[in-house]
């Protein structure tokens, strides 16, 4: 996407330089275009190879793995990717979720060997058998405030078993437990070993075991397939298919899987040639992350592999599947239609799209939508709208943004940068804030000229209400959201789907009344109880004052 026209013949990593470079200062970006070798690999703590074969995945694979380099491999071809990590033997991980340390109000401690500490039984403790904790602000068992971490085993959701404690004295009252953060020793194989240990797959979709085993073959087959015959396999070429499934067969002599996904491997080999912006965002955004896990030793890395297919995007039925559909046109649009054809790019170019939000989620999805030509024909459109303007905070993610444009209003902003992504591009900012009050400007007719709405919003009531929206006017609504390292994606069609909803309660933590009113013993029920105070004070009172003058 930092590509443009102009750039054509040129250098890939040289034409993309400027743009990387610009989106931090403080990074420095340099660009290599001569041959990979191991003396420039070994002045790097990370090494990440895409689109890489399979001889040189296991040729630097072994040099990192001997010289303790963190190496990653992540490619795509066409609905498939796949991703690898081997961080060397030995790598620590300093906080394995990065969720705060659990702390737990005490409710007594027995006098046993082994003592059982039972926690308040308002929160379950969430520990595990190995987990770490210290005590502080015990009364009468004053000895456990003193001791370092104790090592704990489960006894139940409430309670767990720590050291002797027949000698302390007696429990009186009060005590918080709080978890100590282990560190965890992880070790990796190389992936010329790690390439036949089936055992190191993640799954990601219980429904598709058999589908990831087999991909974990076709991927090294295809391997084999372009070192033979020069080439990738032609899209929805049957003999291709079948040369490509005779080599899977062959690898499975040693590999032994119970079942070879046959179906999966024919589209596999039908679309190996396209390459599609989304599945590269999403294996991009992974193997990024991963780079964060390599560098910090915050978060569990990947232990080793990870698949993910998307073969559901293609028509159930295989399509018409015409020769010509599927040919090269000589337009910036071929390896998508590769594996969908013409006539649905046409579908694309056609659509009409309402996007809400141009944050962090927003700027993704405007880069998507630019590449793949979303609104990019005569008749197709995105509109977008985005009340907020641009903060330094927003630069570390928002990445259709720069300094220059601190103080800008975002979808003005992110409008004109993915137009340079892709001029054919129709696309209106807007900056009103979607509520009842700008009904107005989107009623009835705008809704009913949509395709279909994309919300990157921030907050529950926004989305409930675009919800609400599109439910009344039966459009299709994709959603997505991210807090810190964890994100969810929920696709609404009409009559097909389950909406959004109305904005449900999470009752699994509400805080029983009667604990607020005379015994609040947590910090989260001194909030609430003062929130109740305040709303009582200066809400309610004036709101039943106003009703009553009305």
């Amino acid at each position: 996407f930092f590509l443009k026209e102009a750039d054509l013949g040129q250098n890939r990593a040289t034409g993309s330089l400027p743009q990387l470079s610009a989106l931090n200062p403080h990074v420095l970006v340099s660009a290599h275009t001569g041959p990979l070798n191991e003396d420039l690999l070994q002045k790097y703590q990370v090494v990440v190879l895409t689109d890489s074969s399979l001889d040189d995945q296991k040729r630097f694979g072994d040099f990192c793995h001997t010289r303790g380099i963190k190496f990653i491999v992540t490619d795509t071809k066409g609905l498939c990717g796949q991703l690898f990590c081997d961080f060397g033997e030995g790598f620590e991980v300093l906080d394995q979720d990065g969720e705060m340390p659990a702390s737990l109000m005490i409710d007594r401690i027995t006098k046993d060997n082994p003592g059982v500490v039972i926690c308040a039984d308002d929160q379950k403790h969430g520990l595990f058998d190995g987990s770490k904790v210290i005590f502080s602000e015990v009364q009468g068992m004053t000895e456990l405030n003193s001791i370092g971490p104790v090592e704990i085993k489960v006894c139940g959701q409430y309670s767990f078993s720590i050291c002797d404690t027949s000698s302390f004295s007696e429990y009186e009252r009060g005590g918080v437990v709080t978890e100590v953060k282990q560190p965890l020793v992880l070790n990796f194989k190389p992936l010329s070993e790690a390439v036949n240990d089936h055992q190191l797959l993640i799954m990601n979709d219980y429904g598709k075991i058999a589908r990831h085993n087999t991909l974990h073959l076709a991927f090294q087959a295809l391997h084999g397939f372009v070192k033979k015959e020069q080439r990738l396999p032609q899209s929805w070429s049957q003999s291709d298919a079948d040369l490509l499934l005779n080599m899977v067969k062959e690898l499975n002599l040693v590999a032994k899987l119970e079942e070879v996904d046959e179906a999966a491997l024919r589209s596999f080999c039908f679309t190996a040639r396209g390459d599609l912006a989304p599945m590269n965002a999403f294996f991009g955004g992974l193997a990024a992350q991963e780079v964060i896990k390599a560098c910090s030793g915050k978060f569990t890395p990947l232990q080793q592999w990870l698949y993910f297919d998307a073969l559901e995007c293609l028509p159930e039925d295989g399509g018409c599947l015409k020769e010509s559909l599927f040919s090269p046109k000589g337009t910036r649009y071929d390896a998508q239609m590769v594996v969908f054809g013409s006539e649905f790019q046409q579908k694309l170019l056609r659509q009409k799209y309402f996007l809400v939000g141009a944050g962090a989620i927003g700027c993704e999805l405007l880069k998507n939508f630019a590449l793949i030509g979303l609104g990019a024909g005569d008749e197709g459109h995105i509109t977008v709208t985005d009340m907020d303007f641009i903060e330094r905070s927003n630069l570390n993610r928002q990445f259709l943004f720069r300094s220059k444009d601190i103080g800008k209003p975002k979808s003005e902003v992110a409008a004109k940068a993915v137009a340079e992504m892709n001029p054919q591009i129709k696309i209106t900012a807007h900056q009103n804030r979607l509520d009842p009050d700008s009904e107005g400007l989107y009623d009835y007719s705008f809704f009913m000229g949509l395709d279909g709405v994309a919300a990157a919003l921030d907050n529950v009531e926004a989305r409930v209400y675009l919800d609400k929206r599109c439910v009344q006017h039966q459009k299709p609504m994709l959603e997505g959201g991210t807090l810190g390292s964890k994100g969810h994606t929920l696709v609404v069609v009409p009559h097909l789907t389950e909406s959004y909803g109305p904005a449900k309660l999470s009752s699994g933590n509400a805080i029983p009344l009667c604990t607020l009113k005379n015994f609040p013993h947590r910090i989260e029920h001194t909030l609430q109880w003062a929130r109740d105070q305040f709303e009582g004070l200066f809400k309610q009172t004036p709101e039943n004052v106003n009703l009553f003058l009305r």
